[in-house]
């Protein structure tokens, strides 16, 4: 099968597509289809949480600017779930606080309208290669006082879990495969994102390590920890 040819109907990834512009639902609707997925639309906050709650969603795409209420909302509901599905906000090109705040409140991608809807797939795409568990066959990290659980996708400290969203997992995971080694934030979107500056700003990247460090701190870690290189990257150092 061609890497970009539709999986079969049984194995396709439902996408819960909370817009409220019927135009960009209908031409994502379609696109997505089109490229392998089940698309679930939803033109405000409330019928997008009755989608997720009936079960069988594997990622929502989310506008933050629906009728109802605030998208934020929305997305905080999402997160509080015992068993949150991953998330990519949609925000208008001058909503930048949005943004931020969707990333703060754990959403593990971004879009800017307005946005192809080739670009719109490849992130769903890698949203979920993120988010899928890793091979049985994976092992456990152990970096200072940190274990990164590949199998199961966990970072613990002294047994106790550290509460982290899907992307947040995947940058520790990443840096912990290589302590000591400097990744510049190019990189970092690249092989954890699936992404470039050209699709998003490298300021996604110091977000989520801002996030991290503050749950790191909470959770009473003090090695290993994330040392900025000033200019480039990141690097993780025990």
């Amino acid at each position: 099968m061609e890497p970009d040819s539709p999986p079969p109907p049984a194995t396709r990834p439902v996408v819960a597509l909370v817009e409220d512009e019927p135009d960009l639902a209908e031409m994502a609707t379609t696109y997505l289809t089109r490229d392998g997925f089940e698309v679930r639309p939803a033109a405000d906050t409330r019928t997008g949480l009755r989608l997720v709650e009936a079960g069988g969603i594997d990622l929502v795409v989310l506008d933050l600017g629906l009728p109802d209420g605030n998208g934020l909302d929305l997305l905080r509901g999402l997160r509080a779930r015992e068993n949150p599905v991953p998330v990519i906000v949609v925000t208008g090109r001058g909503e930048e606080a949005d943004r931020v705040v969707g990333l703060e409140l754990g959403a593990d991608d971004y879009l800017v309208k307005p946005y192809s809807q080739r670009e719109l797939a490849a992130r769903v795409r890698a949203v979920l290669r993120r988010s899928r568990p890793a091979p049985a066959a994976a092992t456990a990290i152990r970096v200072g006082g940190l274990v990164v659980d590949t199998s199961a996708r966990e970072v613990r400290r002294a047994g106790t879990p550290i509460a982290l969203t899907p992307r947040e997992y995947g940058l520790v995971e990443f840096l912990a495969a290589a302590p000591g080694q400097t990744f510049s934030r190019e990189q970092l979107l690249d092989h954890v994102w699936g992404s470039s500056s050209r699709w998003q700003a490298a300021t996604t990247v110091d977000e989520h390590v801002y996030r991290i460090r503050r749950k790191l701190v909470a959770a009473g870690v003090t090695e290993p920890r994330i040392t900025t290189v000033r200019g480039f990257g990141y690097r993780l150092d025990s």
